[in-house]
């Protein structure tokens, strides 16, 4: 089959898709279009149950769910013991963030394109604790400034804490810099990671992250109500799980009990079975794809949204960053981003709408209420790209360019 500029058989993976026959999908960054091997998998064992129970079929699936750790680990470069698998990112993150032993006057450092949930977290230990928050200048193309980071840590900064990939726009934030100034000053450092994984390579190794978070939804493409969180293993006696069970520890006496070692010291008992093998499948097939080839046809695809939306008429793409992704942010002449999406969702083209709530920091100091978020994956085409442009110009944007 023929293959794009960047090695990736295009045309296998829209057969892979059962989605492409029916959407043009331009919501990756919400929730991606699963492929089939993703489905076979969460179907399978869902029948499985069906057939002989669920602890039955648990028992069954074992070591396929133990082969799960093994793939997110490859994914991003991990050891197996060193990921936990959970329902959410937003539950990896909160898990990870509360371990923190953070009291009054201890500093989180933080960028100004940070997640609406993870600054409520920071705010909720500020009011409760007397935690510091404190937000790290922008550099002149909206990123983190790393300079800026390392000038204003001191001995009471017990945390940086930073989105990679912002919720509203395709910035991606210095992750690999941000990293060396942690380690630099021996600051543990927890990555939200939501929107770059499946997306971008990531290797906690070369980025030097002490913690990261992730959901399998987006571009990873994997079930709704997966995720996961790594944490190195160095930090993880240095760690108090916010709660447990006795899946994340054993009671070893009457009045005693253990934490377990590794990082499944985040999980619960309870569990969905047949979306983390789902989840895996998702790993997988990315894997096998390769991330390199995704992210450079994700980036590709990007890039020729925000130069044709910028030729409409009055169209504006608000996107930050000398480094950008998949993620593509535009407001529409004579509408609200609400309406420009329910109107394109009506021609069976699906995107997004940020708003300034989930990102409050970086969008009312830049006078953003809400935007339309497009966000391809490698299974888009260039025709899509066409479809789109002509139903965004339908909208009152002009006419699309050649």
């Amino acid at each position: 089959m023929p293959r794009d500029g960047t090695g990736i058989d295009v045309a296998r993976l829209r057969a892979d898709t059962p989605g492409c026959a029916r959407v043009l999908h331009l919501n990756n960054a919400g929730a991606a279009l699963p492929p089939a091997p993703v489905l076979d998998a969460v179907i399978g064992h869902l029948r499985r149950e069906a057939e002989i129970g669920g602890y039955e079929a648990a028992d069954e699936a074992a070591e396929r769910v133990q082969a799960v750790y093994a793939s997110i680990a490859r994914l991003i470069g991990a050891a197996p013991d060193e990921i936990a698998l959970v329902e959410s990112a937003t539950q990896a993150w909160t898990l990870g963030f509360h371990a923190f032993d953070l009291r009054e006057g201890g500093r989180i450092l933080t960028a100004r394109a940070e997640y609406a949930s993870n600054v409520i977290s920071f705010l909720h230990l500020a009011r409760a604790r007397g935690v510091v928050v404190e937000v790290v200048p922008s550099d002149a193309d909206g990123a983190l400034d790393v300079e800026a980071l390392a000038r204003m840590i001191d001995a009471r900064t017990k945390l940086i804490a930073v989105t990679h990939v912002p919720t509203n726009g395709g910035l991606v934030n210095p992750a690999a810099a941000i990293g060396a100034v942690a380690r630099a000053h021996g600051v543990p450092f927890l990555l939200d990671a939501c929107q770059s994984v499946g997306q971008l390579p990531i290797d906690v190794e070369a980025i030097g992250c002490d913690m990261l978070s992730a959901t399998g939804r987006k571009f990873l493409r994997g079930p709704r109500g997966t995720g996961f969180l790594y944490v190195r293993r160095a930090l993880l006696d240095r760690l108090r799980p916010p709660f447990l069970d006795l899946h994340s520890a054993r009671w070893t006496g009457a009045r005693d009990y253990a934490i377990e070692p590794g990082a499944t010291r985040f999980e619960f008992w309870e569990s969905a079975v047949a979306n983390r093998l789902g989840l895996g499948a998702a790993a997988d097939y990315a894997l096998a794809v390769g991330i390199e080839a995704i992210a450079a046809r994700i980036g590709a695809l990007a890039e020729t949204l925000r130069r044709r939306l910028a030729a409409l008429p009055g169209v504006a793409v608000h996107d930050l960053g000398r480094e950008r992704c998949g993620i593509v942010t535009f407001t529409v002449p004579g509408m609200t981003a609400r309406e420009a999406s329910a109107r394109l969702r009506a021609q069976g083209i699906n995107t997004s709408v940020s708003t300034a709530p989930f990102a409050r920091w970086d969008m009312e100091p830049r006078g953003l209420t809400e935007l339309v978020r497009a966000s391809p994956h490698a299974y888009n085409t260039e025709e899509e790209l066409d479809r789109f442009i002509d139903a965004v110009a339908g909208l009152g944007g002009g006419t699309r360019d050649g």
